[in-house]
């Protein structure tokens, strides 16, 4: 045997082994839970929220970072002698750092230089590197350039999610959701509500209703400072450009990802709203989250009242896709939110409305029109 195969035979066995204990990690992990946020039984809407902060990185980007790396070493592009780059903010980097030191990997995350102090830690608690810039808009390119430098893979979460993700089962998120509502009330949701970063978990949960012919409806919310709603409705103008404060979901670019078509409904959430609901959350239930997961329930709080407002029963799930420990010195320091311009009462005193009327006030603070009404008067336009 020449030592070109003895090589060849080598990396595969390495990349069998890899797969085989990223499986039996994902095997010792229990699923996530599904908690009840309490709302008035009268009202005969549930609404629950999946924990994926118990994830052994923390974090909803747990289950991705294992599907890129599956999609990696099965299709030869993760050796054992890989050095593994990628472009985040955060959350994926800490979960793609575990992996990384798991298969002995080394890895780097290019990261904009306001990523919060507490994600560039747990990046680095798990051995790996961050390597921050300060204009985000070039984080892919220099992800590119790292990956090249030095033989290394750049793992592109933005545009390899919705294809490394099983959308059709195998325990995805949207699977695990509808195994866990069968004994529920309600278990078809009306709708699922979730965010859109990368776009794969939107992607996963919308063609997976598809394929089970389910009548859920799935509503992406959007932070103000995000491209997705602007395309997704047709209004350009809504787009600001800059960067989005609410970390995790909002991008600058239409993510390859994101699969517009698939989406029933966005709406575009302020970022006060965000921390807002954040805070009530973490208040209401003990359980500390993060800034996504406020858009995530803000959403959610609108659909549920726009339900009662039809007189219609059913259920609402979306997100808890990380831990409140993270924002520390962010979302849950006064003086960071005064320091961003940000005021929370408002949005605060309307969900304080909404959860003892059922509704939100004419006048509640929302940054735009739903945009189901938005996208529709554009589909309106374009049709004439």
């Amino acid at each position: 045997m020449s030592a070109e195969d003895r090589s060849w035979r080598g990396s595969r066995a390495w990349a069998n082994e890899a797969v085989r204990r990223i499986e039996a990690d994902a095997n010792r992990s229990a699923d996530t839970h599904l908690h009840v946020f309490p709302l008035p039984p009268d009202w005969g809407i549930d609404l629950y929220l999946k924990d994926e902060s118990v994830h052994p990185t923390g974090s909803l980007k747990h289950r991705l970072a294992r599907s890129l790396f599956l999609y990696g070493l099965c299709n030869g592009r993760i050796t054992e002698r890989t050095t593994i780059v990628e472009a985040s903010s955060g959350s994926t980097a800490v979960s793609e750092a575990y992996f990384a030191r798991f298969l002995g990997l080394p890895f780097v995350a290019v990261m904009p230089a306001s990523t919060s102090p507490e994600k560039i830690a747990l990046i680095e608690a798990q051995a790996g590197a961050c390597h921050l810039i300060d204009d985000p808009t070039t984080i892919y390119d220099e992800a590119r350039r790292l990956a090249a430098e030095r033989d290394g893979e750049f793992l592109d979460q933005f545009t390899y999610a919705e294809r490394a993700m099983d959308w059709r089962g195998n325990n995805n998120i949207a699977e695990s959701i509808f195994e866990q509502m069968e004994r529920e009330p309600h278990p078809i949701p009306a709708w699922v509500v979730v965010g859109a970063g990368t776009g794969g978990t939107s992607a996963t949960i919308g063609r997976y209703v598809r394929l089970a012919r389910h009548a859920t409806r799935l509503c992406v919310v959007d932070p103000e400072d995000s491209i997705f709603y602007a395309s997704w409705a047709g209004e350009p103008s809504a787009f600001t450009g800059r960067p989005s404060r609410i970390e995790g979901i909002g991008r600058q670019r239409l993510e390859p990802s994101f699969l517009p078509h698939v989406v029933d409904r966005m709406i575009r959430v302020p970022d006060a709203a965000s921390i807002a609901t954040m805070r009530l959350v973490s208040a209401r239930t003990g359980r500390s989250v993060g800034g996504s997961t406020g858009t995530n329930v803000w959403g959610a709080f609108r659909l549920v009242a726009e339900m009662r407002s039809r007189g219609e029963r059913g259920s609402v799930v979306t997100l808890i896709c990380d831990g409140g420990d993270r924002y520390a010195g962010t979302y849950y320091d006064d003086a960071w939110v005064r320091d961003q311009g940000l005021e929370l009462a408002p949005h605060a005193e309307a969900l304080e409305t909404f959860l003892e009327r059922g509704a939100f006030p004419e006048a509640a603070p929302d940054a735009t029109p739903t945009a189901s009404a938005a996208r529709g008067a554009h589909s309106e336009r374009r049709s004439a």
